[in-house]
């Protein structure tokens, strides 16, 4: 029986970078927090606060804290631009694209939004968020040239347990990537929402509407750059909201609809039909948004000119 090696990413801790060292190391660069929203007034205003507080004002890491809000019922907006951010409605980006719904269509729309050389996306439903995401995130790409792509990974307990997180990135995705892209098996959290990546790199991809986009992303990544222009970096523990099961299957079936675009783009349709006994369909939209980099409204000068010589 032969034994299959797999590929190793690169991995980081984030206590080992610095932000005031980092602040001198970005030089002219300007780095972009994004965070995407939807009905997150218990949690948007903390994460908020803590990276202005931390990451602009004490250390100014960030350049642009940005949210980006996918069509809120709540009180999210308000309660993010209390806190500091710029705070964006994803329906009035990009609108011939249709109105921004969804995850992926949010996090697409920030990055035409922003003007960040360094992206930095976090979700917003985390309790507990610690600046040290955002520094162990932006610390490879600013100490490692040859990076482009950086994930984050962590412990998810539940509240009254050590176990229970994670549920759709053990059932599916590493499952999902284990079959059909090995090479990235050793990505602790090829689902986690918490990851960074250089402009110039992202805008020349494309992005899965809805949750199929975060390992859409690092499929993409990893096809067209290669696996050494991926890091990982451990953020320690994260607490969010738990979902129930009957509301992580559909995220389920977005995760392998991107896979399997992917792996066999025959296998599988544009839109997915989810069924379940006793319930009601639910439609699975896997419509994907193009490279920015090909769309005029985009205009930036300079497109994938590789200055980071991932692109070269």
């Amino acid at each position: 029986m032969s034994t299959v090696l797999v590929p190793m990413i690169r991995t980081f801790d984030a206590a080992e970078f610095d932000p005031r060292e980092l602040v001198e190391l970005k030089g002219e660069q300007r780095i972009s927090l994004c965070l995407p929203a939807r009905n997150e007034e218990a949690t948007v205003g903390a994460v908020v606060e803590t990276a202005r507080r931390e990451l602009v004002e004490r250390v100014p890491l960030i350049d642009e804290l940005l949210v980006i809000d996918d069509h809120s019922t709540d009180r999210t907006t308000n309660v993010a631009a209390a806190a500091g951010a710029h705070v964006i409605a994803a329906a009035d980006v990009l609108p011939r694209f249709g109105e921004g719904h969804g995850k992926g269509e949010a996090l697409w729309k920030s990055l035409f939004a922003s003007d960040g050389d360094v992206i930095v996306w976090c979700d917003t439903d985390v309790q507990d968020f610690d600046s040290s995401f955002v520094v162990g995130l932006t610390g490879p790409l600013l100490t490692r040239p040859q990076l482009g792509f950086v994930k984050g990974f962590y412990e998810r307990p539940l509240r009254e347990g050590r176990d229970g997180g994670g549920r759709v990135t053990e059932l599916v995705a590493r499952p999902a990537l284990a079959l059909l892209f090995p090479q990235l098996a050793s990505v602790v959290q090829p689902l986690a929402g918490e990851y960074a990546g250089r402009r110039e790199l992202l805008e020349l991809l494309p992005f899965a509407g809805g949750y199929g986009v975060d390992i859409g992303l690092l499929i993409d990544v990893a096809e067209r750059f290669g696996l050494d222009a991926i890091a990982q970096v451990d953020l320690g523990t994260r607490f969010h909201r738990n979902r129930p099961l009957a509301e992580l299957a559909p995220q389920a079936t977005a995760v392998l609809q991107a896979v399997l675009r992917r792996a066999a783009p025959d296998a599988t349709s544009e839109i997915a039909s989810l069924m379940r006994s006793g319930e009601p369909a639910v439609d699975i939209d896997g419509a994907e948004r193009p490279p920015l980099a090909t769309v005029p409204e985009y205009g930036r000068p300079g497109l994938g000119t590789g200055s980071s010589g991932l692109l070269a």
